[in-house]
């Protein structure tokens, strides 16, 4: 396997960066850590004429605190969002993902960025940032806009990003009162293994300890990350206890799209989402404490 001949741009701003979009779209793709589109390009999974470098874009890198919440800048690092000191309280379930994600010498150079815009179904950061309500900053030489994360993946390798747009931030909103979250996956080996099956739980509790709402996404067991509303409906308004958790990793099961492949069945994988929600589900619980 080699990579094909092909030319590589090296952006400077994002003016620079979304110029060389529009001119040599759709033969273009962008090059942020490259821990994907290199593979993908020496695979033959996709073959173009350009690539355009991101690395030396600084406002696309670096974790901020703001009113709202986070800014995670789409080249930032997983080792980045991993280590920073931010990524605490009601945000620490982020760092369930990028803690069991590769190796870390694939975390120094893999970004945010492409491991959302990627799209692929086994991604581990969606999940988790999804069931945060976190939002998408898409931004383009025409102006920018904002979409919610879970509406950004329509497919293995396909969202609603435009030719000239790229994804710059995500941001995610500062958690409310009484919020826990957690990711739960499997892999078939400790280190530098894609999930086989993965589950993000967010849960907010009333002063009674009932649920005042839940969010459940489902990893690797579907062409999208895919929330599981219907599993969530059923904690609403109810004591999470192991009855309720069981009735609701029993919905999640249901909500499964998995398929068979080399690193299990289908079967084996519905069965896995089923462990993997209750373990979710009591970890975001013990989180809020109380």
């Amino acid at each position: 396997m080699h990579i094909p001949s092909i030319e590589v741009h090296k952006a400077a701003t994002l003016q620079e960066a979304g110029v060389l979009l529009g001119r040599y779209s759709p033969d273009v793709r962008l090059l942020a850590g490259g821990t994907d589109v290199l593979v993908d390009l020496k695979t033959a999974r996709f073959t173009v004429g350009h690539l355009v470098a991101l690395g030396a874009i600084k406002k696309l890198r670096g974790i901020t605190e703001e009113r709202e919440g986070l800014r995670i800048g789409a080249l930032t690092t997983l080792t980045e969002l991993d280590r920073s000191p931010l990524i605490a309280g009601g945000y620490a379930a982020l760092r369930d993902a990028t803690s069991q994600m590769a190796t870390p010498q694939v975390r120094n150079a893999a970004t945010v960025g492409g491991n959302i815009a990627g799209a692929v179904p086994c991604a581990d950061l969606p999940p988790i940032l999804i069931v945060m309500n976190a939002t998408a900053l898409l931004w383009s030489t025409k102006g920018r806009r904002t979409v919610q994360l879970e509406n950004l993946i329509v497919g293995p390798r396909q969202t609603i990003l435009r030719d000239d747009e790229l994804l710059a931030a995500v941001n995610v909103p500062s958690p409310p009162a009484r919020f826990g979250a957690a990711y739960a996956r499997f892999g078939l080996r400790e280190a530098n293994a894609i999930a086989v099956a993965g589950v993000a739980a967010a849960l907010v509790l009333n002063d009674d300890q009932t649920v005042r709402s839940a969010r459940i996404a489902l990893c690797a067991v579907a062409p999208v990350p895919k929330l599981a509303k219907a599993a969530a409906r059923l904690l609403v308004g109810g004591v999470l206890d192991e009855r309720a958790c069981a009735r609701a990793a029993a919905a999640a099961m249901e909500e499964a799209e998995p398929i068979s492949d080399l690193r299990g069945s289908a079967d084996y994988r519905c069965e896995l989402v089923g462990t993997l929600a209750r373990r979710a589900l009591a970890a975001a619980r013990q989180r809020i404490g109380g």
